[in-house]
């Protein structure tokens, strides 16, 4: 299936539709894959185009059984996702000490307590942060901004001789890893 059909649905003005609410009858299937390191690729090729990626984005939704799905009033198409739709690629701090990060496709999104950092698994084995961005997708932490949050982290007593690596933002504790007694959280350390 070409892009087109499903792109000529979409309004370009850059908001996020409420593809929450939208449940059309028509379904299919897309060859189209989110890639663990944030490229998509449709048909075997990468999207070049910034712009239709973010695009795409913003009819992306994941349904509670797990599966991810382009969605317009008329269609869904299903995709695949190798481990989170989105990468942090930004993260700064406001005025008050609250951090604000950014997916790759645009999202600008607060840690709060209700969006908050947890701890899961890559599919290569490795336990990074990730977020909620929407519509049950999430984002995982960028190589280059976890380390730049673990500059900023302090270190808090979980208990069972482990410490948890993190940061605290609009109040709420947000995790970035977990430290065996005795580790220091400087220089490179196991996350897990």
């Amino acid at each position: 299936m070409t892009l087109d059909p499903l792109l000529a649905q979409i309004e370009p003005d850059g908001e996020i539709p409420p593809v929450d609410r939208w449940n059309p009858e028509r379904r299919g299937e897309m060859d189209l894959t989110i890639a663990a390191d944030g490229r998509w690729i449709h048909e075997g090729t990468a999207i070049a185009r910034p712009r239709l990626v973010r695009l795409l984005s913003t009819i992306l939704r994941r349904e509670p059984d797990g599966d991810y799905w382009l969605v317009t009033p008329a269609e869904m198409q299903r995709i695949r996702v190798e481990d989170r739709p989105f990468l942090i690629v930004d993260a700064e701090p406001d005025a008050s000490g609250d951090w604000w990060l950014t997916t790759n496709v645009g999202d600008r999104v607060r840690l709060d307590e209700a969006c908050r950092l947890t701890l899961s698994g890559t599919p290569a084995g490795e336990t990074v942060p990730e977020m909620p961005v929407r519509f049950g997708l999430a984002a995982r932490l960028g190589r280059n901004v976890y380390y730049r949050l673990v500059e900023q982290a302090e270190t808090r007593e979980v208990g069972e001789g482990m410490l948890e690596l993190g940061l605290t933002s609009h109040g709420a504790w947000q995790p970035l890893g977990r430290l065996h007694e005795g580790e220091r959280p400087d220089g490179e350390f196991p996350c897990g």
